[in-house]
C-alpha cells in the first residue's frame, strides 16, 4: 500500500513503467561468449537486430524505491499501446498515471493533487534530459541514445562489450556495456558533471519465446549528490491483448507546479 509520506516522487517512478515486451513462459538469459574480432559498429548493429515487436502490453511491475530518506515498496499494473500511450495504475487506483510521447500526467488520490505537462518532470526526478523515446530504450534494454549516429570505440570488458564515444561529449559522459549472447544492454550511464548528474541503469535478462527482455532493472538516479534507487521487476506480462486506457482526473485536485 502507498503511504502519503512517499510524496509526489513516487509518483514518477510510475511514470518509468513505459515498455516490456513479454508473455508467459520464462528463463533467465545466461551464456555467450565475447569475439575480439567484432567492430564497434558490429556490436552496434547487432544490438539494433534484437529490437522488441508487440503492439500492446499488460501486467503487473514491483516497484522498490529508496532516495536515502525514505523507501517504498509497491505492484502496479500496466496497459501500454507500444510507442503511443502507457497506463498505470496503483491498488485500488490511488495513483493512475497516463503518458504519451507529447506529454505526462498523473493524479494522487492520497494527496489529492495531479500533474500534467511535459517530461521535465521525469528529467529532473532521474538527473539527465528525457523523452518518451529515451524512456522507452531504457526500459526495453536498448541504449538510451541512438548508436548510430556518433562513432564509438569497442572493447572487451568483463564478460562484454564496452563502447565510449570516439569524440568526448563537453556537456555528457556517456557509457553503454552490452552482453554478448543478445547484444542487449548490460549497463548504460548517461553523466552530466557540470550539473552533478547521472543516470545509470542496468540490466538482467529473460529469455521470452526466443527473444531477450529484461527482466530485472536497477536504475540509479544522482542529482546534486541526492541518490534515488529504483529497481523494476517485471511479471506475468501479456503481449498484444485488446485493452482501453481509462483516465480522468479528478475534480477538486491541486495541479502540481514544478519549481
Amino acid at each position: 500500500m502507498l503511504h502519503k509520506n512517499t510524496g509526489v516522487k513516487i509518483v514518477g517512478v510510475f511514470l518509468l513503467l513505459l515498455t516490456l515486451g513479454a508473455c508467459r513462459s520464462t528463463k533467465t538469459v545466461t551464456g555467450g561468449e565475447v569475439d575480439p574480432s567484432l567492430s564497434a559498429r558490429n556490436i552496434i548493429n547487432n544490438h539494433y537486430s534484437n529490437q522488441p515487436n508487440f503492439k500492446t502490453l499488460s501486467g503487473r511491475i514491483k516497484i522498490d524505491y529508496s532516495n536515502g530518506d525514505e523507501s517504498q515498496g509497491v505492484n502496479v499494473t500496466l496497459r501500454m499501446e507500444k510507442d503511443k500511450v502507457i497506463w498505470i495504475s496503483a491498488p485500488l487506483g490511488v495513483v493512475k498515471a497516463h503518458i504519451t510521447p507529447e506529454k505526462v500526467s498523473f493524479y494522487n488520490k492520497l494527496q489529492n493533487e495531479y500533474f500534467d505537462g511535459d517530461f521535465s518532470y521525469l528529467s529532473q526526478l532521474l538527473g539527465t534530459d528525457l523523452d518518451f523515446e529515451k524512456v522507452q530504450n531504457l526500459l526495453l534494454g536498448n541504449a538510451v541514445l541512438d548508436l548510430r549516429k556518433d562513432k564509438y570505440d569497442s572493447e572487451i570488458y568483463g564478460e562484454g562489450y564496452q563502447l565510449k564515444p570516439k569524440k568526448v561529449g563537453q556537456l555528457f559522459k556517456i557509457l553503454f556495456q552490452l552482453e554478448p549472447k543478445n547484444f542487449k544492454i548490460a549497463t548504460q550511464q548517461i553523466a552530466q558533471p557540470e550539473k552533478s548528474r547521472q543516470l545509470q541503469a542496468k540490466y538482467t535478462y529473460q529469455d521470452i519465446l526466443g527473444n531477450a527482455f529484461p527482466e530485472d532493472i536497477r536504475i540509479l538516479a544522482e542529482d546534486k549528490g541526492d541518490l534515488t534507487t529504483i529497481d523494476l521487476s517485471f511479471r506475468n506480462l501479456e503481449l498484444n491483448k485488446p485493452m482501453n486506457f481509462p483516465y480522468k482526473v479528478p475534480n477538486g485536485f491541486d495541479k502540481i507546479i514544478l519549481k
